[in-house]
């Protein structure tokens, strides 16, 4: 079998209102081509207006998931998402091991749109310790490089700060999210030991916007998965997710829900 065949297997809860989690990632992996597989963390109960239940799935039935992919179906890279305890994190960090080379992109899920947690505060030094050194790429925003660093980070050049912390950590590639940074221009900063790569856009206002940072990392993944380079995986990414909100049906109350079919209709 050739390499690349663009196969990722996702490693996070679901969310019963589609708009994030397993369910944005399987949107997501598929519309740009790609094939998602998955290993459920948790079953939440939520949509639009928030999470209203967490129900862990058990560790062992996570382990069992993802081995029954990577031993039959492999993967090309693997996304986590929302982890949610230090057991779950401690089992991922040994299937990512397990996994050998295949490219990993962390997640740090840590708060729903909403304001639910979903990390376990004592979890957060597991993930600091076990992920982040596994990272091919990590993609934290704002509040989480806060958690993950203990600095404070409210403009880009923070966001710059952290990110070399999280390198020195030992993530190999760091996409420091900066959507929760005042100004009427997003900018995402990509950084690597080799230097860095901005992305930036015109801040979409909108209430649309649940799931961005699951959806912008399972694009990431895709992209790896198919062989682009980093650089390539990261900019296709952002500028699916960009259209994504652009084109948002306007489900809900809430934090409404993305438009990940766009590229399929497209390509009709």
């Amino acid at each position: 079998m050739s390499e690349n065949k663009g196969r990722v297997l996702i490693i996070a809860g679901s969310d019963s209102g589609g708009g994030a989690g397993i369910q944005a990632d399987i949107k997501t992996v598929t519309a740009l081509g790609g094939y998602a597989a998955t290993a459920i963390t948790a079953v939440t109960v939520q949509n639009t207006l928030g999470v209203t239940g967490v129900h862990p799935i058990p560790v062992d039935v996570v382990e069992a998931q993802a081995r029954a992919v990577l031993d039959d179906i492999g993967a090309d890279a693997i996304k986590t998402g929302m982890l949610g305890d230090v057991a779950m994190v401690e089992a991922v960090a040994a299937i990512l091991a397990h996994a050998g080379g295949v490219p990993a992109v962390i997640d740090p899920v840590m708060v729903a749109k909403g304001g639910a947690s979903l990390l376990a505060s004592e979890a957060i030094s597991a993930v600091r310790a076990l992920m982040v050194p596994r990272a091919g790429l990590l993609t934290p925003n704002a509040p989480e490089a806060e958690a993950l660093t203990g600095l404070t980070v409210t403009t880009t050049d923070d966001l710059r700060r952290a990110g070399e912390v999280l390198l020195k950590l030992g993530a190999r590639a760091v996409l420091m999210k900066g959507g929760h940074i005042d100004g009427a221009t997003v900018v995402d900063v990509l950084m690597t030991s080799d230097g860095e790569t901005t992305f930036e856009g015109e801040r979409i206002e909108t209430r649309h916007t649940h799931g961005t940072g699951c959806t912008l990392a399972s694009a990431c993944a895709a992209g790896l998965a198919q062989g682009m380079s980093l650089t390539e995986a990261v900019a296709r990414a952002w500028a699916y997710v960009h259209e994504a909100m652009r084109r948002a049906p306007g489900f809900g109350a809430g934090h409404g829900p993305l438009d990940h079919g766009w590229p399929l209709r497209e390509a009709r």
